[in-house]
């Protein structure tokens, strides 16, 4: 099941696949900004002989072609930061930009997939079939998977594969899990239209902030009375905005937040409830509600089969006890989009660790991934490549 010199090949650029990540880190790029991230990429498989072509605006679609053919696997590293302000500015590789870092790990993800790439091209008169490298540029605003496939990224594609480093799990872990690993996400906005005036006189107002408050607290019994239990959901306001002055009865009110679900039947169901809540509350006190729910990625749902492969796959090339089940989380992935034109698995890959300091949250200023994990992911890429296409 694996291979030897896809083995040796990591292990010998070990320290090359450090420096890729850390150069990447030092020079991070928001979603379908990553030119310079484009072009560094290309480079690097110019140098492997790897074909390829770009995407529109930024990403990378690349090949290589085993010496028989058969089916096609594809890879995939998303390679976009965040705007967030990097607070570990100790560290050698911290961002040169301001406001800007790799605070969730897709530096790792590229570098990690450029050396499965070194390694995969070395072995390609042995594969049994193509891999296909997708350079994926703006998960974090979940259009970039969408983009490449409208590309055609997905094309003849039999299974696709895809890591994320994971801070919350012990570094050099595998968890792929059979089954939802991470959840629908949608927005949704309500505006509550009242009838404003002075403070003073309430009775001849329609207090939109009264109306407002109403259906924030009472939407919640959407999850807790109208849901199976056992189907995990989540609703969440994160922002209300109502008024203008202390002394004026707000006439308009606008709410927004999200909604995180793991089943396509609880999903529907909550998009309703939200339309049938708003419009009650708003009747109720003779006001008026217009709802705009907008359906985000889908939930990452991991194919039985190609999950099996991964934890098989993770125990041949580290051990059995690499192998670690980390829950579903309720955050978002576009790789979902992926999951849409063939079966395939995303796993985590564990970073975590408390004497290196990297335990923190995605998505935090003090974010950092531990460097031994980085072997770990690259060469779980490249054997899963070869064993799919080998079996």
């Amino acid at each position: 099941m694996i291979n030897n010199k896809i083995k040796e090949s990591i292990k010998n650029n070990k320290e090359e696949l450090v420096q890729l990540r850390r150069k990447l880190h030092s020079q991070p790029e928001l979603s379908f900004e990553e030119f310079q991230t484009t072009q560094f990429i290309c480079e690097y498989l110019d140098n492997l002989g790897i074909s390829y072509r770009k995407t529109e605006p930024t990403g990378v679609i690349a090949e290589i072609k085993g010496a028989t053919g058969g089916k096609t696997v594809a890879l995939r590293g998303d390679m976009d930061a965040l705007a967030i302000q990097q607070l570990n500015k100790h560290v050698p590789y911290a961002s040169k930009t301001e406001g800007k870092m790799h605070a969730c790990g897709h530096d790792a993800h590229t570098a990690m997939l450029l050396i499965a790439a070194k390694a995969l091209s070395a072995v390609k008169d042995q594969l049994s079939g193509n891999v296909r490298l997708l350079f994926q540029p703006a998960e974090e605003i979940a259009q970039g998977a969408k983009a490449m496939v409208k590309q055609g990224a997905m094309d003849d594609v039999d299974n696709v594969f895809g890591i994320h480093i994971w801070s919350q799990m012990p570094t050099g872990k595998v968890s792929c899990n059979p089954g939802p690993s991470f959840a629908a996400a949608d927005i949704f906005k309500v505006t509550f239209k009242g009838r404003g005036g002075h403070g003073a006189i309430p009775e001849a107002c329609i207090d939109a902030a009264l109306v407002a408050s109403s259906f924030v607290m009472n939407v919640q019994t959407v999850i807790s009375r109208t849901i199976d239990p056992q189907s995990p959901a989540v609703l969440t306001v994160g922002k209300m905005v109502v008024g203008t002055r202390f002394n004026v009865i707000a006439e308009n009110a606008e709410i927004e937040g999200t909604v995180r679900t793991f089943h396509s039947n609880t999903r529907d169901h909550i998009e309703k409830s939200i339309g049938q809540y708003a419009e009650s509350v708003a009747a109720i006190y003779g006001a008026t509600a217009e709802v705009q729910y907008t359906r985000g990625t889908d939930a990452v749902d991991n194919d039985e089969e190609s999950a099996n492969l991964v934890q098989q796959v993770a125990s041949a090339s580290f051990g059995s006890d690499v192998v670690y089940y980390e829950k579903p989380t309720m955050g978002g992935e576009d790789f979902s989009e992926f999951l849409t034109k063939a079966p395939g698995s995303f796993a985590l890959v564990g970073s975590g660790n408390s004497k290196k300091d990297t335990e923190w949250a995605h998505h935090h200023g003090n974010f950092d991934i531990d460097e031994d994990a980085l072997s770990t992911g690259a060469e779980l890429y490249a054997q899963y490549a070869w064993t799919y296409l080998n079996k």
